[in-house]
């Protein structure tokens, strides 16, 4: 409702974001998207009554999985962190050994989960922005009871970043954990095989589709044969008759030839038999 403070805070916003995507870019030798479900690093404040956060522990997941070591690594996730928890500190915790009041920050590629309990011990995580909030809550309520069932009474009087190294098993263990939020939120791990199976029924889809243009293409090459056999069929019909006229032609050719030179040779031997027997007649009279 403070239109001041939302300005602040706004500004505080940016500021960390660009802190943040800074460190990404000068300190870690693989870039990472960071618009994406992952978790970057988990930290642990004391808020004092000034309002400051001190930060008591801090665990740099990515840097660390990626084979290098926390130390001077995390520094800019701590000061982004502690910049937004000391200006907005969650409030309305009423139980005692829980952590609540949860809060989430988020800008274009970064998301920051804090809680606190009643005494003032902070707990926070950075993800990507497209982290559920409630694996993030999740991660937190686990990474307070653990943290705290061993340094419970060194978090009120403990130097800055002083248990970082002792809590480093338990901090890792933790993000470890939760670097995968569909392996601990059933909703994500349902909404993940949802996506499995929306992404294999696209490819049964496409792949059916794939086959039904090869079938049409199929189909209209087996129409194209068909027209090809029928004009096939009807030109070797026409060509059958062709031929069947040749040979009719040529066997009524060689008919009348043959006729022919029969009447050739027949003829004049008749006329010529008729004469000699016209002679011989006319001879015989006195």
């Amino acid at each position: 409702k403070d239109p001041i403070r939302n300005v602040f805070l706004s500004s505080l916003q940016t500021t960390c974001t660009n802190q943040l995507s800074l460190y990404y870019t000068t300190t870690t030798t693989t870039r990472f998207n960071m618009s994406d479900s992952a978790l970057r690093c988990v930290l642990v404040y004391r808020l004092e009554k000034g309002g400051n956060a001190v930060c008591l522990a801090k665990y740099d997941h990515t840097y660390e999985a990626s084979g290098g070591a926390s130390s001077g690594r995390d520094d800019a996730f701590a000061t982004a962190v502690e910049s937004i928890v000391s200006n907005d500190p969650p409030v309305g915790i009423s139980e005692s050994n829980k952590i609540g009041g949860f809060k989430v920050v988020q800008s274009d590629e970064h998301q920051v989960t804090y809680g606190c309990d009643k005494d003032g011990v902070c707990c926070a995580v950075i993800t990507g922005n497209k982290y559920q909030s409630r694996v993030a809550i999740g991660c937190l309520n686990e990474l307070y009871t653990d943290f705290m069932a061993k340094f419970a009474k060194n978090t009120k009087s403990a130097p800055v970043n002083s248990l970082s190294k002792k809590s480093k098993t338990i901090l890792k263990t933790v993000s470890e954990k939760y670097a995968d939020p569909s392996k601990v939120d059933k909703t994500s791990k349902i909404l993940g095989q949802v996506d499995a199976v929306k992404g294999q029924m696209q490819s049964n889809i496409a792949g059916m589709l794939k086959n039904t243009e090869k079938a049409e293409v199929l189909n209209e090459k087996s129409n194209q044969l068909n027209e090809q056999a029928s004009v096939f069929k009807k030109r070797s019909t026409d060509l059958k008759k062709q031929m069947r006229w040749k040979n009719l032609k040529m066997t009524l050719l060689l008919a009348a030839v043959c006729i022919a030179i029969a009447c050739a040779i027949i003829i004049p031997l008749v006329n010529k038999a008729k004469a000699i027997t016209g002679n011989g007649g006319g001879g015989g009279n006195p």
